[in-house]
């Protein structure tokens, strides 16, 4: 800028006043204002046509250096304003740099052009040779003045050299400075040689074949852009129908970078829980469709879906509050989340209900690995409320591996009839297999069936003696109920008892059997006097203490079939019990209050606290057959049943023994103190008419030990493995 200031003045400095005139000035605001208005961009190039470059060159040839110089500097500076006034960003320095560019390029072109030829005006009018010479100079210094100053000031600001930039962007340029010199010569010798008519003729001609070449390059503009239009409709077909086939291929990480987003962008939201953060079930639904379409595309594709399902929540739930519960499931969603690879999925369904999904399995036990992890993980004890907290999972796997799953409901359904498995058998963890559906379908259709059971009159009520172990006489029955299905006959109770606890049918069940064996036992009060003393227990299904009406029912029994209430025992499991302690204090109570009697069953086997079992208003504690069985002297089991007959006495309650089957268990529970017994060593459950018989005939196992004294228990240890028919 300085170099063009220095040259721009310099110039003014020695600008003949004489050369001052009406045209100069007419031909310098024709120039200055007009030019930059006339260009024509030449095709498919970045190079532009203006008549500027030619009046320039005019100038320089009729009005002298000095005109040319100071006209070139107007006229870029009032180009630059012109751009900037259009919304072109152009800072104010390089409006001036623009400036003395113009100003220093053509000062460099008039001194070499008066270096070589002396007076320019002069040679110009000389022959047609000096002419041409004059010319071609003219544009060939004015050409590399300008695109060298240019690609010097650009090599500054780009790390390109200065001749692949001069090369790049100024040697097309060429053209331009030739075809304006050479329109500049023709102009300049018209006005010399020819009249004012031809003169006015040759402009208008030219005039008109420039809007006729504009109207033509504006024409091909619009013809290539509709074309490029064209084009770009068939290229974007295309592209949207590769799109279409291969779309799988980047889904996996866009659906990756979105699950890594969804958190906070879907937090309070649909495909979320609102709970945890977590995506929900709708989520993950949607996650097992996408890689079930994938899968037609991908053949080697092997994912696993985990069912996973908390143990004693509800136990945690009941006992801490709901706060408390919201709090453990925050924390075990944040543990699995730890343990999420990337791509892999963790949701929440609903309750202590998680799913997740293995995605890319490297090999066929990663499952069965993560699964073990998992449990690892969740053993660790939570800290609620400033107390430690602990539970475990059940996990159920499903695999998918060129598998035959069509929907993504399947998949997940089998997933969670596995974890259902791992939970009755008290497994971590199991894997889906074929024959696990075919039970699930085949408990499908016994619960149907189990549903119209008693309207159609399927149901059968079993009784089995329970025996005073001191007198061996008849104390009472209890009451085991049996499905005589039409088609199989016999359903043992093992298998439709847990389909009647998980489906709730347990409580119309429950209903039925206390309904039936009351109506029996008053029927065997009212036969004879000797049966007034007579007992019958019946088991209550926890599922019962949901029931808000429970006791109005049980009311309702007893009235309508006149038992007396002291001779009916409901009986209740241990775990039960202990599910919801302080709830079901109140609950017994209210029972007690009937004036029936109540009993624990399968005691030993939950985690009863003697804290409160004092409290329970219990008559009878009954030992589980798991430990009669296996009841040796010195066994651990033999002590266990040792101590809970010693317990009972200490808090005042009977003992019954179940599962009694040899002689050697019966003396060892009479030696231990135990008052009452049942087991297939004095019959095994019996329909009404066979129960009957026994009750004819109360004192029939007086004859099992030989010498009914319990002083010579221990003289007979060698019937240890006798057992009695029925």
């Amino acid at each position: 800028m300085a170099a063009g200031g220095a040259a721009l003045g310099y110039t003014v400095y020695l600008f003949p006043i004489d050369r001052l005139s009406l045209g100069l000035s007419i031909f310098a605001l024709f120039t200055v204002f007009f030019s930059s208005y006339l260009q024509i961009q030449l095709p498919r190039t970045k190079l532009y046509f203006t008549i500027s470059d030619t009046l320039i060159f005019i100038a320089l040839l009729n009005y002298g250096g000095e005109a040319a110089i100071v006209l070139a500097t107007l006229e870029s500076l009032f180009t630059s304003l012109n751009f900037k006034r259009k919304g072109i960003k152009i800072k104010t320095k390089t409006l001036f740099l623009n400036g003395a560019i113009a100003a220093l390029t053509t000062f460099a072109t008039v001194h070499l052009l008066r270096l070589l030829f002396d007076s320019v005006s002069d040679f110009a009018a000389g022959s047609m040779t000096n002419f041409v010479k004059i010319v071609s100079v003219m544009a060939l210094a004015q050409f590399l003045s300008n695109s060298l100053v240019v690609s010097l000031f650009a090599t500054t600001k780009d790390d390109k050299s200065f001749w692949k930039i001069w090369n790049e962007n100024c040697l097309n340029a060429l053209i331009i400075y030739v075809a304006g010199a050479f329109a500049a010569g023709f102009f300049t010798k018209a006005f010399q040689q020819i009249e004012p008519f031809t003169i006015g003729v040759t402009i208008g001609v030219s005039a008109l074949i420039y809007l006729t070449y504009r109207r033509y390059l504006n024409d091909i503009k619009d013809a290539a852009a509709k074309a490029e239009l064209a084009e770009r409709e068939r290229t974007d077909q295309a592209e949207r129908h590769i799109e279409e086939l291969q779309h799988y291929i980047g889904e996996q990480e866009r659906i990756a970078q979105a699950l890594r987003e969804s958190h906070e962008r879907y937090r309070h939201a649909a495909f979320h829980d609102d709970l945890t953060g977590l995506p929900n079930r709708n989520f993950f639904i949607d996650m097992l469709k996408f890689l079930l379409e994938r899968a037609k595309y991908q053949e080697d594709l092997k994912f696993a879906v985990l069912f996973l399902d908390l143990n004693r929540f509800k136990t945690i739930n009941d006992s801490l509050g709901h706060l408390a519960g919201d709090r453990l499931i925050t924390h075990v969603a944040q543990r699995l989340t730890s343990l999420m690879r990337e791509g892999d999925l963790v949701a929440r369904f609903s309750g202590d209900e998680f799913g997740i999904i293995l995605k890319d399995l490297p090999a066929d036990e990663y499952c069965a690995h993560f699964a073990d992890l998992v449990r690892r993980r969740l053993l660790t004890p939570f800290t609620l409320n400033g107390r430690q907290v602990f539970t475990s999972v059940s996990i159920g796997i499903a695999v998918y591996n060129n598998s035959k799953y069509q929907e993504a409901e399947d998949i997940l359904r089998d997933a969670d009839i596995a974890m259902y498995y791992a939970k009755r058998r008290n497994k971590n963890f199991m894997v889906f297999d074929q024959t696990m559906h075919a039970r699930a379908v085949t408990l499908l259709q016994l619960e149907t069936d189990l549903r119209h059971a008693i309207d159609r009159d399927e149901l059968l009520a079993y009784y089995q003696p329970i025996v005073d172990l001191a007198t061996m006489k008849l104390k009472g029955f209890e009451a085991l109920m049996r499905w005589k299905h039409p088609q199989r006959g016999i359903v043992p109770p093992v298998e439709f008892i847990p389909v009647a606890e998980e489906t709730g049918m347990i409580v119309p069940l429950t209903l039925w059997i206390l309904q039936e064996s009351c109506r029996t036992l008053a029927g065997w009060q009212a036969r004879s006097p000797l049966n007034h003393s007579l007992i019958v227990s019946i088991n209550l299904s926890g599922k019962h203490f949901a029931q808000p009406d429970i006791v109005d029912q049980i009311r309702r029994i007893i009235l309508e079939t006149g038992v007396n209430p002291s001779s009916v025992k409901l009986e209740i499991t241990e775990s039960a019990v202990m599910e919801n302690a302080e709830a079901t204090i109140m609950m017994l109570k209210q029972l007690r209050a009937l004036g029936v009697n109540l009993s624990i069953d399968d005691f030993g086997t939950g985690y009863s606290s003697l804290s409160y079992l004092h409290r329970f208003p219990i008559d009878t504690l009954k030992v589980d057959r798991s430990f009669v069985s296996t009841m040796e002297d010195g066994s651990e089991n033999g002590e266990i049943v040792r101590t809970i007959i010693a317990l009972a006495k200490t808090l005042n309650l009977d003992v019954v023994a179940e599962g009694i089957e040899t002689i050697h268990q019966l003396h060892q529970l009479r030696i231990l103190g135990c008052e009452y017994g049942q087991g297939y060593l004095f019959s095994r459950p019996v329909p009404l008419d066979e129960a009957q018989e026994i009750l004819d005939d109360p004192t029939r196992w007086q004859n099992v030990i030989p010498n009914n004294n319990p002083a010579s228990v221990a003289q007979n240890r060698e019937f240890t493995h006798l057992t009695i028919a029925n």
